[in-house]
């Protein structure tokens, strides 16, 4: 993914109106992208409240429509994330996007669009939004250096590593638009079973792929061969029990026996004692029930998390268990 310096870059709200309701947050965000040398050309969802975007999945639609089919446009960004962005998919003008592809980035509810335009083909990213990551990057010089390098300078490798903290959420946005909770230390360290694995990568937020399966949006199960899940959890905090039903239904399908591993970003708001029972239940779920030999790792560093690694849905990636990275190939 390269979107080089002074593109035009198109921002799109596929989800939620927040940027209505905290217009100094999403400022905030397109100032860090003006910062990076990007033209953010807001698009009409970008005005629309909650409401308005809930009515109107169509007009959500036109927006990633006319961003794709704009030659103009060289990268398309989310506003932020939401919670029914699936409704859109079938107002998606498939065919034509899938000729004119381009670099779309965003988490959370993106995942919808972000996994289903991957399994048609499309490399796709699962990265920070203009409110949630760019909006706060001000704060963190190294944090927005090494966004930078990665969308910005041409690789063919590319390493990303663990940062010594993370941040556990933001001030209240109605006083702080750009402002980091407190730094932390994470509560639990990176932790791997299996050694290392490597494969194309797939994946979202956990909650939100359980509104793909089952529907036309979903992959066949020949798709999943040998690649890397990526699974993360968001604020809604699914019960570790949960995230063991979500993780069953992959195992149940024959996905989890074709795949060559799976990595988990940090459970957001998980306590010490949370983490210990999702991952007995997770290793259970191999080492029980499907009786292979789990290949797994803990607490990477994607998803609702900050700093958030960008993570590229269809590229290759290896997942080093002793330098406790994550390296991104362009094969």
């Amino acid at each position: 993914m390269i979107i080089e310096k002074n593109s035009k870059i198109a921002i799109i709200a596929p989800s939620s109106g927040a940027a209505t309701m905290f217009p100094d947050v999403f400022q905030s965000g397109l100032d860090i992208l003006k910062k990076m040398d990007y033209e953010c050309v807001l698009y009409p969802t970008c005005k629309m409240t909650s409401r308005d975007l809930y009515e109107n999945p169509e007009l959500r639609a036109k927006d990633l429509n006319d961003a794709f089919l704009d030659p103009s446009i060289k990268g398309i960004v989310c506003a932020i994330g939401g919670y029914e962005s699936i409704r859109i998919l079938n107002h998606l003008a498939i065919d034509e996007i899938l000729k004119h592809p381009k670099p779309i980035m965003g988490f959370s509810d993106a995942t919808t669009f972000l996994s289903y335009l991957n399994a048609l083909g499309m490399t796709t990213y699962y990265g920070p939004s203009v409110m949630a990551g760019f909006a706060q990057m001000d704060e963190d010089i190294h944090y927005l250096d090494n966004i930078k390098k990665f969308l910005q300078v041409s690789w063919d490798e590319y390493t990303l590593k663990l940062s010594d903290y993370y941040v556990d959420g933001y001030k209240d946005w109605f006083k702080y638009p750009n402002k980091f909770l407190e730094r932390k230390t994470p509560y639990a360290p990176f932790e791997s079973f299996g050694g290392d694995f490597e494969g194309k990568l797939f994946g979202g937020c956990i909650e939100v792929l359980e509104f793909m399966k089952g529907t036309k949006y979903w992959p066949e199960l020949d798709f999943f061969n040998d690649k890397i899940l990526f699974f993360e959890t968001s604020e809604e905090k699914p019960t570790p029990d949960q995230v063991g039903y979500f993780l069953r239904n992959y195992a149940t399908q024959g996905i989890l026996n074709r795949v060559s591993g799976v990595i988990f970003g940090r459970f957001k708001d998980y306590s010490e004692e949370d983490y210990e029972r999702v991952k007995k239940i997770i290793l259970d779920i191999y080492e029980v029930e499907l009786k292979i030999q789990p290949k797994i790792c803990f607490n990477l560093m994607f998803g609702h998390t900050d700093p958030k690694w960008i993570l590229p849905l269809g590229m290759h990636a290896k997942v080093d268990t002793s330098a406790k990275s994550l390296i991104i190939k362009r094969l």
